[in-house]
């Protein structure tokens, strides 16, 4: 004789997954009304689902950040499209890996991630992914998120909050490669030579008008990429080194991710 599975059983369960009535209803008709069951039975198809998904290819999410001024955590997940990227349980599983993260570390959060992600993958139908994370201290921190879909912290030694910030927003929008010219490596430039070479081959010049056009191009390219060396985009006469030297203050570390 089968066990009667009421209403009341069903939305209980419902309530502490979240996931959809059919298939609640069924892990209850499957564990003959035992709620302990359900939930492990609802947690393995979660797990089956995830690993079915698990190969599709995850180019949208959304990135948070969660700070007290003193330390910040950013944490990026990861799904297929924009529309699962907006979506409630998808936002909240964020933000909960978030807290975890910031509240008892990265590596703990890690290793629970599987078990809070899985049941969302089951009830969006979309693989899902922990991205990247990161987390940054200092006695001078700020954060900057644009649209939940970049993230940028930045601890200085010395300077102030306001300017923390400001180079944060820099940092988003312009995205350097570097933070001073002495960290571009040897292999970077080299790479970039090969290519202006090959870019400036048919030019009809004498070899030393060639080097210094090689010179000039290299040079430009390179200030474009390092973070010290850019036009501050909120006063493009001063560059972002200038600024910080002005308040006395250095990069002590950045961290940008973007989606």
């Amino acid at each position: 004789m089968s066990t009667q599975i009421t209403t009341k059983q069903i939305k209980e369960l419902r309530d502490s997954t979240g996931i959809s009535v059919m298939q609640c209803k069924r892990a209850l008709e499957e564990a003959e009304g035992d709620m302990k069951k359900a939930l492990a039975i609802l947690k393995k198809t979660s797990s089956d689902i995830a690993l079915k998904k698990g190969d599709r290819e995850v180019k949208d999410g959304r990135v948070a950040i969660k700070s007290d001024g003193k330390k910040a955590v950013l944490v990026a997940l990861l799904c297929e499209t924009d529309f699962v990227a907006r979506n409630e349980d998808f936002t909240n599983l964020l933000n909960k890996l978030t807290e975890e993260a910031f509240n008892n570390g990265i590596e703990k959060m890690k290793a629970g991630a599987k078990d809070m992600i899985d049941p969302v993958i089951q009830k969006t139908g979309e693989n899902i992914q922990l991205g990247e994370v990161y987390e940054v201290t200092g006695d001078v921190l700020e954060s900057y998120l644009h649209n939940n879909k970049i993230g940028v912290i930045v601890s200085l030694k010395d300077g102030n909050p306001e300017l923390a910030r400001d180079i944060a927003m820099h940092i988003a929008a312009m995205k350097p490669e570097y933070i001073y010219a002495n960290e571009v490596s040897e292999d970077a430039k080299k790479t970039m030579r090969e290519v202006f070479e090959k870019e400036m081959a048919g030019i009809n010049k004498p070899e030393e008008i060639k080097k210094k056009m090689l010179d000039g191009k290299m040079a430009a390219y390179f200030k474009e990429k390092t973070l010290s060396d850019q036009p501050f985009i909120k006063d493009g006469n001063m560059t972002v080194g200038k600024l910080l030297d002005s308040s006395g203050a250095k990069i002590k570390e950045v961290k940008r991710y973007s989606i």
